[in-house]
Order: C-alpha cells, then sequence, then structure tokens
C-alpha cells in the first residue's frame, strides 16, 4: 500500500447516523448492538472501495478475515445476528451488514460456494485461494509477520439490511 492508497479516517459520527437511521426502522426493542462496529474491506483506500462497490451492486456477500486481526484490533469476533457498518476507502458509511452464517477454519477449507459469494476475480476457489493468501502475506508482512497454513480465518456470509435501496429483498420489509 502507498501513501496515495492509505485509507481515509473511518467517519464515525457519520456511521452513528445511518446506525441510528437503521435502527428507527426496526421492531421494538430494535437491532442488538447499541453502536456497531464501523469497518471497511481490504488495507488500502483502492481495495476498500472495489470491494464496497462489489457489495452495493448486490455481488459481494462473504468476506475472510484471521481471527487473530480482530484479537490485535481488541474487537470480538462477528457472531450470527450481529451487524457492522461498512465504509468505502474515504471512510464515508455505505451499508449496514448483518452477519448470517460464520466459520472459522484454515484458507484452504474455503469451498467453492463461498469463493462465490465473496464475489472477487473470477468467483472460483483457486482464484480466491491466490487473491487472499496474497493479500493475508501482505497484511501480516506489514506487521512484521509471516503468513502460516494454520492461521484460523474467520469465514462470514452477510446480508445488506440498509440503506433500502441496497438491501437484500428480504431485509427491505424490516
Amino acid at each position: 500500500m502507498t501513501t496515495d492508497d492509505a485509507p481515509g479516517t473511518l467517519r464515525r459520527e457519520e456511521a452513528a447516523a445511518m446506525w441510528r437511521d437503521y435502527a428507527a426502522t426496526r421492531p421494538a426493542g430494535g437491532p442488538p448492538e447499541d453502536e456497531p462496529p464501523v469497518e471497511r474491506f481490504g488495507d488500502g483506500r483502492a481495495l476498500a472501495d472495489e470491494l464496497i462497490a462489489l457489495v452495493l451492486a448486490g455481488t459481494k456477500r462473504a468476506t475472510a478475515g484471521l481471527v487473530d486481526d480482530f484479537a490485535r484490533e481488541g474487537e470480538p469476533l462477528p457472531r450470527i445476528g450481529g451487524h457492522w457498518i461498512a465504509c468505502d476507502g474515504e471512510g464515508r458509511p455505505r451499508a449496514v451488514l448483518r452477519s448470517t452464517e460464520l466459520r472459522v477454519g484454515r484458507l484452504d477449507s474455503v469451498d467453492d460456494a463461498f469463493a462465490w459469494d465473496e464475489g472477487e476475480g473470477d468467483r472460483t476457489r483457486a482464484d480466491w485461494l491466490a487473491g487472499h493468501l496474497r493479500y493475508f502475506t501482505r497484511t501480516l508482512a506489514a506487521l512484521g509477520q509471516e503468513w502460516d497454513d494454520d492461521l484460523e480465518v474467520v469465514f462470514e456470509r452477510f446480508a445488506v439490511v440498509w440503506p433500502p435501496e441496497v438491501a437484500d429483498r428480504a431485509d427491505r420489509a424490516g
């Protein structure tokens, strides 16, 4: 990642406003979180923009991250039914996501369906493995660490629940 590709600061106040708008549409009791995590995909501005565009287009409905990254950042692992706000490369909140399926395993335990649901590259398992190995190797190297095939990966499927114009059909009715 170059300095030119450094992602912008996450706009947490705008994310909180997006969350309040979403929460106001929910039945009594609302969503389980008061304030969900505010995140972006990838490690640079261009990658974050590319991946959030796939989410907004309806192509990307899965993501993967290292368990160690959650621990390093002091964040709990996602949970089914939990939400998070996905931002673009500039840090602008673009969508509220709800985790629908989670699994922890080795990188090479990915299956064809998950690779397809991530929506990246040619959507094959082989392309997914190659791309994610490059990504995790690069991000670990930036921390002075090396890739290890036994590292645990969180495989997460999600639904887009807000804003209404990009929400998945089943979530539009609330």
